[in-house]
């Protein structure tokens, strides 16, 4: 070990990752133009909260980024999908930036990189450095932008951590001087949730939604008439906005009075990344679903342990007196601009429809749950469910299928980690045990689950509650080329690689029976290019094996020379 790598792993083991001291100015812009998002920290992704920024890249990929202070790169990983090319770079007052969707590493990164897949024989690699292997200056050029994984558009995913926790913090704080933003939030909806058994709006047990109008001053407001009693909490839908562009952010600080009492608060600026499932409680799950639209609840499920929320019981709203309720929602962006929205409810009594217990089964959010019938056992450990639920469940028979069609309630129902979930196989006839898995039912689409056999069981885990069945996987991957005819011009073989049911799991490439580096993009699109340091001019053979979640495989050969 030389100097210079004493040097900074003793500097940053005496500074401790545990003290964070950036200031704004301490942080370059990646780029060297004026800095515009197209997302910011905390948006609302499906099952997980966004866990940085999005800085635009002018429309195109390639642009150089620069390392936002010194230090050394601590992580790289490589994937179709996710961050794509990601880069992590750790720091000595004990933060870690990471960038994400990259389109080339630096030359001293890539060829790291290149040396350890061809190491592992695997495109996808999950690196792990020490401080001396590849340190970083300020300012230093290490990678070109881009649009790997799973990426919308060109843009460069940007995140900055506490290295020891590895929480993400809001890196808007340390840009905020660097963007214009004099742009309030709107709202664009909101929710009357009646709580079930305990409380009914406008007579009925369901949510009422409600679109504000909003005025020519931009002023929003709420029309007709809301009459309520028991318990109820609210949801509103709303996004942010910023100058200069035409992109939706989510809004940073959701504000929730009654009275003029504050009964719930949520100011979103840091989270672990074991946190972030809850979003599927903070939000209107069931919305999500059904319509992709976000309704962030202002109320708090018991089983929700999002520690940026704050709440007066729970920010459920007691309406038992008849008289005019005066709620209102105050939204805040990163830069203070504000939207008011003022709500009147009308406390008026009347009868609380009760909820229907029959053919339903009680299970408690804070307890361990089964469940068991013909073909079926659930197992849903404490702390997967985020509320008590009247669990309904009915299935459709087909006795010339795999199995029935269980169908675990009557609406979607998240789990905040896995639940254990084993069905019957009524006809087993499958020689390769491997080729059954669970498939989950939506849209008249099935899912893979999989799954593994058990005496005649398919046990699996899932993730919410749905339609699940059985179904039997015998077909192999497809391997198909791509402008075959420009193999040799171009110097590089490409394929798409698909799959009918379980999934292309892995592929692998060789010329002349050694591995050669295959790359994919999120398209499952694969591309070798020519390795002049390994592969020397004459004839060979190119040989490409893909198979799927269940062991079937298909091989493609080709001779060729050049």
């Amino acid at each position: 070990m030389n100097i210079k790598s004493i040097y900074l792993v003793g500097l940053f083991a005496l500074i401790g990752s545990h003290i964070i001291n950036i200031s704004a100015q301490q942080l370059r812009n990646p780029f060297d133009f004026p800095i515009l998002l197209s997302g910011n920290f905390g948006e609302l992704r499906s099952n997980h909260f966004h866990s940085g920024i999005d800085f635009k890249t002018q429309g195109v990929e390639g642009k150089p980024i620069h390392t936002v202070q010194e230090g050394y790169v601590s992580r790289i990983s490589v994937s179709p999908w996710g961050y794509g090319n990601g880069l992590y770079i750790t720091h000595p007052d004990g933060t870690t930036t990471v960038y994400g969707h990259i389109q080339k590493f630096s030359k001293k990164i890539a060829d790291y990189v290149k040396q350890q897949q061809y190491a592992q024989e695997s495109f996808n690699v999950n690196l792990f450095l020490t401080p001396d292997l590849l340190p970083v200056k300020k300012n230093e050029v290490i990678a070109l932008s881009g649009n790997t994984g799973s990426s919308g558009g060109p843009h460069l995913h940007f995140e900055v951590r506490d290295t020891e926790t590895e929480e993400v913090l809001d890196p808007l704080t340390y840009y905020s001087d660097r963007i214009t933003d004099t742009r309030p939030p709107k709202i664009l909806g909101i929710q009357i949730v009646p709580i079930e058994g305990k409380g009914t709006v406008n007579g009925k047990n369901k949510k009422l939604k409600i679109k504000p109008v909003t005025a020519k001053n931009g002023k929003q407001a709420i029309t007709g008439k809301i009459e309520a009693w028991g318990e109820i909490g609210l949801a509103v839908k709303a996004y942010d906005y910023m100058d200069n562009t035409t992109n939706i952010y989510g809004v940073k600080e959701i504000t929730l009075m009654a009275d003029s009492q504050v009964i719930f608060h949520s100011d979103l600026d840091k989270f672990a990344f074991d946190e972030t499932r809850y979003l599927n409680t903070f939000t209107d799950y069931e919305e999500w679903k059904n319509h992709r639209s976000f309704y962030i609840r202002s109320f708090i499920e018991p089983g929700n342990r999002l520690r940026f929320l704050k709440s007066v019981n729970r920010g459920i709203l007691r309406i038992d007196e008849a008289r005019t309720y005066h709620l209102m929602y105050v939204l805040t962006d990163a830069f203070g601009n504000t939207t008011r929205l003022p709500i009147k409810i009308e406390g008026k009594e009347q009868e609380i429809p009760q909820v229907d217990t029959t053919h339903t089964e009680l299970f408690h959010w804070g307890s361990d749950n089964r469940f068991g019938a013909k073909g079926i056992r659930l197992a849903i450990s404490k702390g997967n469910l985020y509320n008590d639920l009247y669990f309904r469940y009915s299935t459709k028979e087909d006795s010339t299928a795999l199995s029935a069609v269980h169908m675990l309630h009557d609406k979607p129902t998240p789990l905040h980690e896995t639940a254990q979930l084993s069905l019957f196989l009524q006809n087993d006839t499958l020689e390769n045990k491997r080729q059954y898995g669970v498939v989950r039912l939506q849209n008249g689409r099935a899912f893979w689950m999989g799954g593994t056999y058990r005496n005649g069981w398919i046990d699996t885990n899932i993730k919410e509650l749905g339609n699940y069945k059985i179904q039997q996987d015998t077909k192999p991957p497809v391997i198909t080329p791509i402008n075959q005819k420009t193999w040799i011009s171009k110097q590089k073989f490409v394929f798409r690689l698909s799959d009918n049911l379980s999934g292309v799991q892995t592929y692998r490439g060789e010329i002349d029976g050694q591995f050669v580096l295959f790359e994919m993009n999120n398209k499952s699109v694969i591309t070798y290019r020519f390795d002049k340091e390994r592969l020397q001019r004459g004839k060979h053979k190119l040989k490409l094996i893909a198979t799927d979640a269940c062991g079937n495989e298909s091989v493609f050969t080709h001779s060729f020379s050049w």
